[in-house]
């Protein structure tokens, strides 16, 4: 059935006007909601008791009571962030206004599809706000059916208003943040974007907190150029499983007259805490390498796109003539999980004690590839590393993609005796 139909069945149930209906359904199914799940919602708004509503209006909810089982809510909340970005839906461009609002119980994330004239500080009364579910948290989304109001009280709550925040302090899905950061690498790249090819910035941010990937999807001069820069409007998203800075049009970029200091340390966690991260860039971790995983060693690559050859046959090319290539892909256990560490040709080498030629020699007298990973694992299994690099998490497990990769002076005989004495004790 579509959606005129959907809206004329539902106007004849409820007896209100067609085009009201209508402008709603279209508006909930924008937000992505799904069809029945919208109908539900009008059903409640316009007082079908019949369907579990209970009664026209929305409930009246602190910001810590709002679950993903609301359809929707009302709420007096102080504007957190505020930021502005394009999207396309049903084939459209459309500005949306997004960030977070909070009262004393909590903060929320929002999207507000309509431009309320919204700023950080803002006290505001909201009157029939959806709610859907974003990444497993609950989301308001303000369109034309919300209704919002302007309070001269100032609400306190206990959050920074604004957005200022350290690299180190983002996560995926922040909206309207301000970062002042040293360019550490940008590259420009050509794309195919909404309207045919354009440029883009893509590099890495730092400050003293550390360093995140980013994207400006506007190529800004003093980003190229390796300037301190301050960015306001920003938004964070994950990419291949670590938070990424995003630059997007309405973002505000501007020079620093001060330098940034970029810490030179990574932040060292447990790879426990890693995985519950869902993915940290420039880490540090430290653990025993337990295992090295089949696929280490010497390896063939697709010449087109890196992935690895397998008899021939890349997944994307077919038959292909790969190309050799050393990896290692190491088993790293800190007492709190596991997690795969893998090392390039360079790391390899290293722990190889040996180069790509050195690695290719041997597996022709020997007439087996496996012997080079065979010596790998002599070399590393059993010991502790302290291993730094970018920490992802996908439907595979746990990754570490390394840039740095050094057995510690630790002797494993004197910290099991160590664990043993504590034990006893």
């Amino acid at each position: 059935m579509s959606l005129d139909d959907r809206a004329e069945e539902l106007a004849s149930d409820l007896g209100v006007d067609k085009e009201e209906v209508k402008s709603d359904l279209e508006n909930l199914v924008s937000y992505s909601v799904p069809m029945d799940e919208a109908v539900q919602s009008l059903r409640r708004k316009y007082g079908d008791g019949s369907s579990g509503g209970g009664g026209s209006a929305p409930s009246e909810k602190d910001i810590g009571d709002v679950t993903t089982d609301d359809s929707s809510v009302s709420l007096t909340a102080r504007v957190l962030t505020v930021g502005k970005r394009s999207i396309q839906t049903q084939g459209e461009q459309q500005d949306i206004f997004e960030g977070e609002l909070a009262d004393e119980t909590g903060k929320l994330s929002y999207t507000a599809w309509t431009d309320f004239g919204l700023s950080p500080g803002d006290t505001v009364q909201i009157g029939n706000a959806g709610v859907r579910e974003w990444d497993g948290q609950p989301e308001l989304n303000l369109g034309e059916s919300t209704s919002l109001s302007f309070l001269d009280d100032e609400l306190d709550v206990p959050y920074e208003i604004g957005g200022e925040a350290t690299l180190h302090e983002l996560q995926s899905g922040d909206r309207g943040v301000t970062v002042e950061v040293a360019v550490e690498e940008a590259e420009r790249r050509t794309i195919d974007g909404r309207e045919g090819e354009t440029d883009i910035l893509s590099g890495v941010f730092g400050d003293e907190s550390g360093r995140l990937p980013f994207t400006a999807w506007e190529v800004h001069e003093v980003i190229e150029d390796g300037d301190p820069v301050r960015v306001e409007n920003a938004y964070v998203r994950e990419y291949r499983g670590v938070p990424e800075v995003n630059v997007s049009e309405y973002s505000t970029v501007t020079p620093l007259d001060r330098d940034i200091e970029v810490g030179e340390d990574a932040t060292q966690v447990s790879i426990a805490e890693a995985i519950a991260a869902g993915g940290m860039y420039d880490v540090e971790l430290v653990g025993d390498v337990l295992a090295v995983r089949d696929g280490s060693g010497l390896i063939e690559r697709c010449p087109e796109c890196s992935r690895i050859v397998q008899n021939g046959q890349c997944r994307s090319h077919g038959d292909v003539e790969g190309e050799d290539d050393l990896r290692v892909k190491a088993i790293l256990d800190d007492g709190t999980a596991t997690v795969t560490v893998v090392l390039d040709r360079e790391l390899t080498e290293d722990v190889y004690d040996g180069t790509l030629a050195d690695a290719k020699e041997q597996a022709r007298d020997a007439m087996d590839k496996e012997v080079v990973a065979e010596d790998i694992r002599e070399n590393i299994v059993g010991f502790e590393y302290r291993v730094r690099g970018h920490f992802s998490v996908d439907d595979y497990g746990a990754n570490c993609d390394a840039t740095s990769f050094e057995r510690t002076d630790d002797d494993p005989a004197d910290r099991a005796r160590a664990l043993l004495t504590e034990v006893e004790s």
